[in-house]
């Protein structure tokens, strides 16, 4: 009887455990009903690296359904493009590439991106390609022969193989990446290697017909009604998507991450080096003691270099450039035409060597090149020289001012006696007798006493 009882009594509490058990669940199902929206717009380099990275961590964390990862980018760095596939690729949440809005592009770095994900979108009136490692090529051309657009003949792709061995080197390397992606994610691998040897291009709908992308929606709402119920690989196992209401949830880039994509715009880098530069210079050769443009000049120095750390620079046009500065500074202290000029020219030719990866938005602009070789220029040769200069001029006030002076003997009386100096009566001292009238030189001060010599046993000083 007690044992009956005792079952009644454990009634209500399994209940209760079942019916908390059913709201967490529901909670967590509800937790999950977003996606969350990222976006990549411009250059890719090590910003969008740090950026997406961070992103895909905290949508994890939220529990989202999925992530959208929507591009309008001309391309970016090779390390960079590879670091995001690999985080894509070991992502635990489904990825949609989606190239938007309209008018948008994923070229070369782009379409590395948008064949990694799971699922494929673009907006009407977009495109992707040009995937041609382009830096390597003469003349800035696609390497392995003249771009065409993705419904092009296949017919000749074997064949178009460039004539330099490294260059030929990087467009297999980049033709085999690309073609192992397509392969993971069941997309067109032909049309992937002709965007990489001819640098193809396909619009939005031509795209969707040659099984390029997956879908082809005017906005994220309508490309996740489209991807609902469709079966992506995930983790080594199929899942099939549920995102029909999801809620979007955007993730901004933070303050770091925008911070570092200022500094590694090639021009903002090159800028912060040498305004560092500057300030070293004049805090050790010009104005030493003041303090300020020493540690200003140390702080840019310092970020501008970290910042070209992450970039991929010419260490030959590194040294070019700080062979000029070298050659400009010794202008500065030993005028000559030919320090000058040679160090201007080894300045703006390291510049313009500085950065070449044939990426759009990672090279110098030759106005800022321009502007600050005069710059340059005018603050070491001018400057600089002019301070020099000022440091080198003797001294004519206060002690310095009065040792080398030239006096004379007012009165004198053994080793002791009166002087005028700069119009002014001192008392003096001298190793030996003077009589009133000679010329003397001051040599020392002592406080209020002089300690001079006759002029005759010292020649006048230059």
């Amino acid at each position: 009887m007690g044992s009956s009882a005792g079952r009644r009594g454990l009634r209500p509490l399994a209940f209760i455990v079942v019916l908390l058990v059913a709201c967490l669940a529901q909670m967590r199902t509800t937790l999950a009903r977003e996606a969350a929206l990222l976006d990549v717009n411009g250059v890719i380099g090590p910003a969008t690296t740090a950026y997406l990275r961070r992103a895909f961590r905290a949508a994890s964390d939220r529990d989202a359904a999925l992530v959208i990862l929507r591009m309008d980018t001309p391309g970016g760095l090779d390390a960079a493009t590879r670091e995001i596939v690999r985080d894509i690729l070991a992502s635990p949440l489904p990825i949609i590439a989606y190239v938007g809005p309209g008018g948008a592009r994923a070229a070369s770095a782009g379409t590395y991106i948008l064949y990694a994900s799971h699922l494929a979108g673009m907006a009407p009136g977009t495109n992707l390609g040009a995937a041609t490692p382009v830096q390597l090529g003469v003349g800035r051309q696609p390497l392995g022969g003249r771009p065409r657009d993705g419904g092009g003949d296949d017919e000749g792709d074997a064949t178009d193989v460039p004539t330099e061995a490294h260059a030929a080197k990087a467009v297999n390397d980049a033709v085999a990446y690309i073609r192992g992606l397509a392969e993971l994610r069941g997309r067109n691998a032909d049309w992937a290697e002709r965007a990489v040897r001819r640098a193809a291009s396909l619009p939005a709908k031509a795209a969707l017909e040659q099984r390029v992308i997956d879908i082809v929606a005017p906005d994220p709402q309508d490309l996740l009604r489209q991807a609902d119920g469709r079966v992506v690989r995930l983790e080594h196992k199929d899942m099939r998507l549920e995102t029909a209401g999801l809620r979007i949830l955007p993730i901004e880039p933070d303050w770091r991450e925008r911070f570092l994509a200022t500094i590694t715009d090639p021009n903002i880098a090159y800028i912060l080096m040498l305004i560092g530069i500057y300030g070293v210079l004049f805090e050790l050769a010009a104005a030493p003691g003041t303090v300020l443009p020493g540690v200003a000049g140390a702080i840019c120095l310092l970020v501008g270099l970290y910042a070209l750390h992450l970039l991929p620079i010419s260490y030959a046009g590194a040294g070019l450039v700080a062979l000029g500065v070298a050659l400009m500074v010794g202008e500065a202290f030993a005028p000559s035409v030919v320090l000058g000029t040679g160090g201007i020219a080894a300045f703006v030719i390291g510049s313009l060597l500085l950065f070449d990866t044939g990426t759009p938005g990672f090279s110098l602009s030759w106005q800022v090149v321009a502007a600050a070789t005069a710059a340059t220029a005018a603050l070491l040769i001018f400057v600089l020289a002019a301070a020099v200069r000022a440091h080198r001029l003797r001294v004519v006030t206060g002690e310095g001012g009065l040792r080398g002076s030239p006096g004379e003997v007012l009165t004198w009386d053994g080793q002791e006696g009166h002087v005028q100096v700069h119009g002014e009566r001192w008392r003096a001292r001298a190793a030996g007798p003077l009589a009133p009238g000679q010329r003397v030189r001051v040599v020392a001060r002592d406080r209020l006493v002089l300690a001079v010599e006759p002029e005759a046993d010292r020649p006048p000083r230059r």
